[in-house]
């Protein structure tokens, strides 16, 4: 649903952009939060576009098409961001840590470890992209380094809880 949803929100954003504007759109901004391949977002845009929610605004050279939200779209869309019923989350990470035991204490610790370093070096992914985008006041990009903040912050977090992890796996 929600890279339904995502692309949806591009296309309502960005009107009459092609699938590979939306990817490289996609890849510079929501792939941090909800990462997607070029297959499975044209995989969306046709299925929007059989639903009736996105519109083939234009065909151009080699096929490519540019699309527009229609009402309908952007309808779902609204509607979408104004319920209020939580989803639940699934952390594959956090299941992956709640099996550990089967990799022994060390194995475990070495895990978390990875997992900091890992995290670590994505952080500093997002701080280069930060640095590198031209930033507006406008209020998609203003949303935008809201979301990138959370990414940081989120980062900062899991990497201070995985060496806190390490430390109770280190306890008699």
């Amino acid at each position: 649903m929600s890279l339904r949803m995502a692309a949806l929100g591009l296309i309502a954003q960005h009107p009459r952009s092609s699938g590979y504007d939306l990817l490289k759109i996609f890849e510079r901004s929501l792939a941090n939060v909800w990462p997607a391949t070029q297959s499975q977002l044209y995989g969306e845009l046709s299925r929007l576009t059989d639903q009736g929610l996105i519109e083939v605004s234009a065909t151009g050279p080699r096929g490519r098409k540019e699309y527009l939200a229609t009402e309908t779209g952007r309808t779902a869309l609204r509607d979408w961001l104004t319920e209020e019923a939580a989803e639940p989350s699934r952390h594959p990470l956090m299941l992956k840590v709640f099996l550990l035991s089967e990799l022994g204490r060390s194995g475990a610790a070495d895990y978390l470890a990875g997992m900091a370093a890992g995290v670590a070096e994505y952080l500093e992914g997002l701080q280069r992209l930060e640095e590198s985008l031209d930033w507006s006041d406008s209020l998609d990009d203003r949303l935008g380094r809201i979301v990138l903040e959370w990414g940081k912050r989120t980062c900062r977090m899991q990497i201070e809880w995985a060496t806190w992890a390490q430390d109770e796996l280190s306890k008699p």
